[in-house]
């Protein structure tokens, strides 16, 4: 497997387990008060958009070809970061 692969198969699995934490969220925010699960529901909406960016760009990893996929790469990390960053966050509004 070449680097290229494994970090596309990595960023893949990834995106499966921030599916996966957004699915435990939007659970928990159906248990929450209404108040509450306003909030929760907003911060899940901003993880699954940063999710479907972030999956965005793991399609186009795929497509790039060799001269361009650094590039796209760097996209990548960016959206990978903010990604992680809205799930953490939404996530973290929970425990408060």
């Amino acid at each position: 497997m070449s680097d290229r692969d494994a970090y596309v198969e990595k960023f893949k699995a990834r995106i499966d387990q921030w599916n996966a934490d957004i699915d435990k969220l939007e659970a928990k925010a159906k248990e929450a008060k209404a108040d509450a699960r306003i909030e929760h529901e907003k911060r899940i909406r901003e993880a699954r958009a940063k999710r479907d960016a972030a999956q965005g760009k793991l399609d186009e990893l795929r497509d790039a070809s060799g001269e361009a996929w650094e590039d796209v790469k760097q996209g990548a990390e960016r959206a990978w970061s903010a990604c992680r960053e809205a799930v953490e966050d939404a996530a973290a509004r929970f425990k408060s």
